[in-house]
């Protein structure tokens, strides 16, 4: 059996990374399909469709599947977009669960020029940041059916001392 790439190998290819993620046995196992992600990182946009696999006991989706959908894309956009002078993770996760899930569900991720403007100020001088980004995960009729919050640590990669 084929290995699977690692997140590194995929560089900057968008295609490859939507490709893989769709691959990916957390994503391919629980329903979660990557629809899009801009060549330029700054936009993704997933889904998650009602099936039987992806019912919980009371036939709706499962909420672990709601919140993994929305797990590593605000921290990749961001990611690709600081660039390799800065490190940025994942620091806390928050969901709240406002509608049952009882159809097909959609998230969409945007990152603005602004928020990377505010977070390259905030870091410039070396400080960590803590950001906040907010996602709304909808039915297909519109209603939200969760809000999901993710915190990313955001910081200037330090310079190692040469010698």
């Amino acid at each position: 059996m084929r290995a699977l790439p690692t997140w590194q190998s995929l560089g900057g290819n968008h295609r490859a990374m939507r490709h893989f993620l769709n691959v990916w046995p957390p994503f391919l196992a629980s329903g979660i399909r990557v629809e899009e992600i801009s060549a330029d990182f700054r936009y993704a946009r997933v889904a998650l469709h009602k099936r039987p696999l992806t019912r919980n006991y009371v036939g709706t989706l499962f909420g672990g599947s709601l919140f993994a959908m929305t797990d590593p894309f605000w921290m990749v956009l961001v990611l690709r977009n600081l660039g390799p002078e800065f490190v940025v993770w994942d620091k806390a996760g928050e969901i709240e669960f406002v509608a049952p899930g009882t159809s097909s569900v959609r998230a969409e991720f945007q990152v603005t020029d602004e928020h990377l403007d505010e977070l390259r100020a905030a870091a410039a001088d070396g400080s960590k940041v803590l950001r906040w980004f907010e996602t709304d995960v909808v039915a297909q009729d519109g209603t939200v059916v969760a809000r999901v919050r993710k915190q990313l640590y955001v910081r200037r990669k330090r310079e190692t001392p040469v010698g």
